[in-house]
Parts: C-alpha cells; sequence; structure tokens
C-alpha cells in the first residue's frame, strides 16, 4: 500500500482509484488531509472553517460510489452552501448565517463521493482579484508569502497549490478561478454558462456572468469533475448544449490542428507585464511546435464601453444581493461591511432599470462580435493577468476612496471578464514561472459550450510542458 505522504502527492483521480482497488480507506485519505491542513494552514491561511468532524463522520458512513469515493475536497466559503455549517461570504455580515440546506452543487459533490473537510477563504462577496477579507484575513500564496493568491477563489487555490488537498471548489465572475489558478500554478477552467448549476437558490447572477467548477493540478481531474456536476438543475432559466461525450474521455484525445488567435495587448489598453508577455509568446510557440496554427489577432472589442457595460452589471449585481440579504433579517449598513463592498452597493443602486439593459445589451453584441471571430479560430490565447502575482495590500480601499481598489482590479485583469460577457469556457494554464519563482498563468477561450477543445488542449500541453512536480516554498508534500 502506498505511504500516505507519497498519495498526497496524486491528484484526486489517482486517489479515488486506490479507494477502488482498496489499498487506502477514505478515513485514511481524510485523516491524512486533515494532517496536512493543520500542518500548512496556519502559514496560508487557505482553511477558514474546518469540517473535521462532518468530514470524518461522511469517511465513516456510505459514501455514493462517484468518481471521487472517499476523496477529500474543500469548497469555497462563497455560493456553494453545506447544510449547518457556516457561508459568511467572506463578510462579517453573515459571520453567523448557517444554511439549512445543501445547494445542488454540493448534492453532486457528494454524488460523485467527495467529502467535504472545510471551506476556503474569499474576498468579501468574492469582489476582489485577491483574498484579503477584512473578516479572515489574507490568504497567502506558497510560492511567496508576501504575494496575492488571486481572488475570489484565493483559498482553493492555495490550498491545491499547497498539497493540503488535491481539488477545491471555485466560482467566476470576472475570472476568479483562473486568477487565483495563475497566482497559483494550478489548471482552473470556467465553463460555459449554465454548465454547472447554481440552484436551488439562484437560477442567474448578474446575467449570467457567474459561473460554478474547481481549481485542479491535473486536467483530468477537471473534466472529471465537471463530468459528475455538470447538467441543468430543475427550473434552471436555460442550460449549456449537452456535450458530444464524457469531458473525462476528451483527456488525451489529439486535438487536431487547432487555429489559434493570441494577443498580449488588453483591449483597455492597460500595459502588459513584460513576463506575462513573455509567457504568451512562449504560449503561442508551444501551441506551433504541437503543430497548431497560430497567428497574432484579436476580436474587435472597445474596451471603453466593455469596461463601463461590465461593471454596471457587476455593481447592479452587488446592489442587489445585498438588498437580498437584507431579506435574511441582517441590516446591511456602511460599518457592517467593507469600504469597497459599500461603495459598490451605492453604486448599483444608482444604475436605473433602462442604463442595466443598455449594458447588457452592450455586452451582448460584444458577445457577438466574440463568436463572429471565433467562427474563423478554435482558440483565443492571451495572458490570464496583466502582472505576476501581486504583493498583498495591492488593492488596498481607502475610506475616502475605496473604488480605487475596483480600478487597480480592471487593470490587473483585464482579460479573463471577456469570457464571463460571452459565457463561453476559459481555462487559465500554468505554463510559465519567472526568474523568481512566480507562476504565470496563459489564459485560452473555445467557443460557446465548447469545453471539449479546452480539455483535448489542456491536457496536450500538460504532457509537452508537465508542471505537476513543481514545488513551492510552503507545501505539504
Amino acid at each position: 500500500m502506498p505511504r500516505l505522504a507519497e498519495i498526497a502527492l496524486l491528484d484526486a483521480t489517482a486517489q479515488a482509484e486506490l479507494v477502488r482497488k482498496k489499498e487506502v480507506q477514505p478515513l485514511e485519505l481524510v485523516e491524512a488531509a486533515i494532517e496536512r491542513i493543520e500542518r500548512v494552514n496556519p502559514r496560508l491561511n487557505a482553511v477558514v472553517t474546518p469540517m473535521f468532524d462532518e468530514a470524518r463522520k461522511a469517511a465513516r458512513e456510505h459514501i455514493p460510489d462517484g468518481p471521487f469515493r472517499g476523496v477529500p475536497f474543500l469548497l469555497k466559503d462563497l455560493l456553494a452552501a453545506y447544510a449547518g455549517v457556516p457561508m459568511s461570504w467572506g463578510s462579517g455580515l453573515l459571520r453567523f448565517y448557517i444554511p439549512d440546506h445543501d445547494s445542488e452543487l454540493v448534492r453532486r459533490y457528494k454524488k460523485a463521493g467527495l467529502i467535504v473537510v472545510g471551506k476556503t477563504n474569499t474576498p468579501e462577496f468574492g469582489i476582489l482579484p485577491t483574498t484579503e477579507p477584512r473578516l479572515f484575513g489574507a490568504a497567502r500564496n506558497p510560492w511567496n508569502l508576501e504575494r496575492i493568491t488571486g481572488g475570489s477563489s484565493g483559498g482553493s487555490a492555495a490550498a491545491v497549490a499547497a498539497g493540503m488537498v488535491a481539488i477545491a471548489h471555485g466560482n467566476d465572475g470576472g475570472g476568479s478561478i483562473r486568477i487565483p489558478a495563475s497566482c497559483c500554478g494550478l489548471f482552473g477552467l470556467k465553463p460555459t454558462r449554465a454548465r454547472n448549476p447554481l440552484g436551488p437558490d439562484i437560477g442567474d447572477i448578474m446575467g449570467g456572468l457567474v459561473a460554478e467548477h474547481a481549481l485542479t493540478r491535473s486536467v483530468r481531474d477537471s473534466a472529471a469533475l465537471l463530468d459528475a456536476t455538470a447538467g441543468p438543475d430543475i427550473g434552471d432559466p436555460y442550460w449549456a448544449p449537452p456535450p458530444a461525450r464524457r469531458f473525462a474521455e476528451e483527456v488525451g484525445r489529439d486535438p487536431g490542428r487547432l487555429r489559434v488567435a493570441f494577443t498580449a495587448k488588453a483591449p483597455t489598453c492597460v500595459p502588459i507585464h513584460p513576463e506575462c508577455v513573455k509567457a504568451v509568446r512562449e504560449a503561442a510557440n508551444l501551441c506551433a511546435d504541437l503543430g497548431h496554427e497560430v497567428e497574432e489577432d484579436f476580436p474587435k472589442i472597445n474596451g471603453n464601453i466593455f469596461t463601463k457595460s461590465f461593471m454596471d452589471v457587476w455593481a447592479s449585481g452587488s446592489g442587489s444581493m445585498l438588498d437580498t440579504i437584507e431579506k435574511l433579517g441582517l441590516k446591511v449598513e456602511r460599518e457592517s461591511i467593507e469600504p469597497l463592498s459599500w461603495a459598490l452597493y451605492e453604486k448599483g443602486k444608482k444604475v436605473t432599470g433602462p442604463e442595466y439593459l443598455v449594458a447588457q445589451s452592450a455586452l451582448q453584441s460584444m458577445a457577438r462580435e466574440v463568436a463572429r471571430f471565433m467562427q474563423k479560430f478554435d482558440i483565443l490565447l492571451t495572458p490570464t493577468l496583466a502582472e505576476p502575482p501581486l504583493p498583498l495590500g495591492w488593492f488596498e480601499q481607502p475610506r475616502d476612496n475605496p473604488l480605487r481598489a475596483l480600478d487597480r482590479a480592471a487593470a490587473f485583469v483585464p482579460f479573463t471578464p471577456i469570457a464571463n460577457a460571452t459565457g463561453q469556457p476559459a481555462m487559465s494554464v500554468p505554463l510559465y514561472w519567472t526568474a523568481d519563482g512566480l507562476p504565470v498563468g496563459t489564459h485560452f477561450i473555445a467557443r460557446f459550450g465548447d469545453e471539449a477543445t479546452l480539455f483535448r488542449l489542456a491536457a496536450q500541453l500538460e504532457a509537452a510542458r508537465p508542471w505537476k512536480d513543481r514545488r513551492q516554498p510552503v507545501s505539504a508534500f
């Protein structure tokens, strides 16, 4: 039987295979994950709500015979409700909120055999591309403790990168899976709009900007998990086109000769760090070496209109979210939430119904432009971020100008929100590290509904330039 220290190096798929072969028991995997969390988390602050007793109980009881039977898992403390366990959304306002039911996604995680061992750190309401909430304090990057993990799924990313677990939940409304994947050297896929359910409490968030999935070390884990969770829930307002076959079957399948457009220039004209430019050009060269047709090109996007429209929708969504929270009997006041959250709340209140619909129309028009562009190309390749992982504190929210943090966020994240607005699947792949050891992700967007092409290409890139054996300075391995 493999030693538990060796098992920690395995991805979730391999861990589940050991359980199926009875070479290791689920409780052993859970106890080993708990030991790693207790040992490493004090330095990273990635896990904010331990669920060790719940996990031990689940491991001793009947576990569904799903693809990840017995594998330890972490939930982001945002959107995914787990009955009886606090869900704060990274905010002191909700620190005592305990849902009385599981979300549909969590039900599907349990059916897949995953055992939740805790909940992970997130910025308040998932707003910022860094994980430094006032409630829990900053999550730290295992590659450099003075750098951000990214956000808003930063706690999940830090935990997976450091080896506490092999796979963790994330969600993505403007890059919140792909941003921390880039900052922490992981694979992060945002699925097609409505591929995964948001119910039963939510049918649509911010006009379809938000998607649910996970952060992983391996491509095959991401594909197999999406197989386990994808598909509409009862009453969903819309759903993604069904795949031709299981996503796991796409991993290792020949992607063929893909037509790849790439750019290192942001549609908003913000400067891109030389390391991020180098990363995307190396990825373009790698794609060419693998036999793909690569061309420098980009759809015509008016960056100013896109940014304003996206922010009008985002601010409206923030306002409606806080109004919904008040229906739980909680009073939203300036002092009860962070300065940026309050500023967005006020900004959202000022967006009129007609202005919201104009913003949605502008985003839909851009989506059509991108879709027309991608009739010519299979893949759009960009940097994931405009810079490598930034120092902690970069997105500070001064009370006299809290929206400055949002301006800095827009400069840091000029590419990932495009796929949220269009609904297309997109992934950040860890193909590049800076000379001082910081990961820099590369961003790939496919056509609407076409995760299959992303998984095929990702597996090809993973084989050509493996990342699984890289070890960060802070690690449970």
